[in-house]
């Protein structure tokens, strides 16, 4: 049996109809306080977009709090040097759309080079 989301006692379905004042009541004070301010211009032209049924939508609004009418929308997200692609679902609602393209990468580091290290300094070429 496949498992109902619920956000905050409501599902999917319901969180949807709300509006948005209704939806920031749910949410954590940080968000809710960014959501009651009002969006910013980039956050009002990605909105903009997303309401004309564009998918696939690049923006730069790492700070733009995830709203139920983005859900099953495809947004690709800066994260500093290229376009990240997220799939909004129902549990991403109330985070922020940076926190899900991160910035920094995993960090692999292999053996020293020829001259890392003092012992292979004196070592020759060849």
């Amino acid at each position: 049996m496949a498992k109902i989301f619920l956000f905050r006692g409501l599902k999917a379905e319901e969180v949807k109809k709300l509006s948005l004042k209704e939806f920031a009541e749910l949410i954590t004070a940080r968000e809710r306080r960014s959501l009651l301010r009002g969006f910013t211009e980039p956050q009002k032209k990605l909105l903009e977009r997303l309401r004309k049924g564009k998918d696939n939508v690049k923006t730069h609004c790492r700070d733009m709090v995830i709203i139920p009418e983005m859900m099953g929308k495809t947004i690709r997200v800066h994260n500093g040097k290229e376009f990240f692609t997220l799939r909004i679902n129902e549990e991403m609602l109330g985070h922020r759309l940076g926190e899900f393209a991160l910035t920094r990468g995993k960090v692999s580091h292999s053996s020293p080079g020829i001259g890392a290290t003092r012992s292979s300094a004196s070592l020759s070429v060849r």
